[in-house]
């Protein structure tokens, strides 16, 4: 595989049971959404035998999409009366 940018032959590493692709000149990482499934099944995993301070990552699906904008956060309740 080469970078999109550079055209460098891309560095391939294992992580546990994922392949990820790694541009020697630092322009990005590259993996399968298969990969990047198994990354974060892993990232779950540890979060949860690592106790109550952590929190799992949410799992993506096909059919995810992006979250509504909150627009402006107040930084405290009096600013929501005057908002």
């Amino acid at each position: 595989m080469t970078c999109p940018r550079c055209s460098a032959e891309m560095d391939e590493r294992t992580l546990g049971e994922a392949t990820v692709h790694q541009c020697p000149e630092g322009h990005g990482v590259f993996l399968s959404r298969a990969d990047l499934g198994v990354l974060i099944e892993a990232e779950t995993d540890w979060h949860r035998n690592a106790g109550q301070h952590t929190a799992p990552m949410p799992r993506i699906t096909a059919d995810m999409t992006a979250p509504p904008s909150t627009g402006k956060v107040s930084r405290a309740w009096v600013e929501t009366l005057f908002g």
